[in-house]
């Protein structure tokens, strides 16, 4: 039986960095040892002391598709993510027809399993009417329930007190929350016109502003709280906000918060010159907030790191400030962004995987992935921490075809990235093979 056999490699897993050789058999990882003799069966990769890495679990992205696959498609980005690191991912409701029904959402598991490079699971969508179809979520086979409370349109946006109460009392799995105040946005931005400003990028943090995000953030944890639910707040952006969540292992909590890799990154000093490719929403603020979600990270008031990755096209962004969509294509780079902070030691190269792969993986339960262990799944990655990658829109593999790190040199590079065991980046190009990934289950 064919096995793969790494050898060398300076495995970081559970706090440690722990030189050792590693066996991959039948999808898993078969053998750790410090010393593992290689058989005639075994394809021998020779790791040099390079860091290896359980894969990030992404646990938010858009992939666009159904309905919106000008942007991108679940093959195109699964394909982007795997070259960037990522080996699961979890993905968002809000496309066209948005997921907010058992069937909508079944069928894009469906899409998946043909196309999907990287391992998959899909939130539901909830809605103000929805409370059927939450109610029959799997917490075993359903990853959880998104809830825009403000900022969204359409079906996705939930305002009523009386649908997220009973949403809040009464779903079965972790509930995921998009926390902007939309009551307040409208009015900082009806200020803004009522002076004779129309407002630019530049004013994008100021419309979108801490107390928006505060006064949706505080609303929501306080709902988790008055009914115990499983919350997850995604992309924290202020210094604010993190009041509201408590240090300590994550095994402990059930109100959990989460940083995306792009508000680790830029500042409000980036807009004059990235304009619209920055846009997003909830908006990248000041500096000093920025500083404040990395200072979170060491003090474990922030659990997660993601990407939020949502793919426009670049004549979308083009566009006038209010007709420009809010998000940015980051699945591919995000893993080298957090590595281009420990280089700087910002971060340690352990934080970033207990925030990239095992909270995620001990948040939502994830079976036998997220951690480097014998008989877990070979979701692993190779990382170079002495190679440089240099990005450009022209070099970047998703389906929009640009990158808000244009130009930009980072530190290190992705070497390889196995899925299930399966070689499927060799730091050049992603496999063409068939599909080997797996839809994510759940041990709850």
């Amino acid at each position: 039986m064919h096995t793969i056999l790494i050898k060398h490699a300076q495995v970081v897993n559970e706090g440690q960095v722990i030189e050792t050789d590693l066996r991959i058999k039948d999808q898993r990882i078969d053998k750790m040892d410090k010393e593992i003799s290689a058989s005639q069966q075994d394809s021998i990769v020779e790791a040099n002391g390079q860091y290896l890495l359980p894969g990030m679990i992404d646990d938010q992205v858009h992939f666009r598709e159904p309905g919106l696959t000008h942007k991108g498609t679940i093959a195109s980005e699964s394909r982007a993510a795997v070259a960037g690191g990522i080996t699961s991912y979890m993905e968002m409701p809000n496309v066209n027809p948005a997921t907010t029904s058992i069937h909508a959402l079944e069928q894009k598991y469906a899409i998946a399993s043909q196309c999907s490079v990287a391992n998959y699971a899909f939130y539901l969508g909830a809605t103000e009417d929805n409370l059927d179809q939450i109610k029959l979520l799997d917490p075993k086979i359903h990853c959880g329930v998104k809830i825009f409370m403000g900022a969204s349109t359409g079906d996705l946006l939930v305002e009523n007190p009386t649908a997220l109460e009973a949403i809040f009392r009464e779903s079965p799995v972790l509930i995921a929350t998009h926390c902007e105040s939309g009551p307040i946005i409208n009015n900082n931005l009806k200020k803004m016109r009522g002076l004779g400003h129309e407002p630019t990028i530049l004013d994008h943090p100021t419309i979108r502003d801490t107390e928006a995000c505060f006064a949706s953030s505080s609303y929501a944890v306080n709902l988790a709280k008055k009914y115990r639910s499983q919350l997850h707040v995604l992309h924290i952006t202020t210094e604010k906000e993190l009041s509201l969540f408590e240090s300590g292992a994550i095994e402990n909590k059930h109100i959990t918060a989460e940083a995306c890799v792009h508000h680790l990154w830029f500042s409000d000093q980036d807009y004059s010159r990235l304009g619209n490719l920055i846009k997003c929403n909830p908006a990248i603020k000041s500096s000093t907030d920025r500083d404040a979600l990395i200072q979170a990270l060491h003090t474990n008031q922030i659990d997660i790191i993601a990407t939020d990755h949502a793919p426009h096209t670049l004549e979308e962004k083009q566009q006038d400030y209010n007709c420009a969509p809010a998000g940015l294509p980051l699945v591919e780079h995000a893993l080298l962004s957090l590595l281009d902070h420990v280089k700087h030691q910002r971060l340690s190269i352990e934080q970033v995987v207990s925030k990239t792969a095992h909270n995620p993986a001990l948040r939502y339960a994830v079976a036998d992935r997220g951690f480097v262990r014998e008989g877990y799944y070979a979701d692993l990655v190779l990382v170079d921490m002495n190679q440089i990658t240099q990005v450009s829109h022209k070099n970047t593999r998703y389906h929009c075809g640009w990158t808000p790190f244009d130009n930009h040199q980072f530190s290190s590079r992705i070497q390889s990235t196995w899925v299930n065991g399966q070689q499927l980046f060799n730091g050049q190009r992603v496999s063409d093979q068939l599909v080997t990934s797996q839809r994510l289950v759940f041990s709850r």
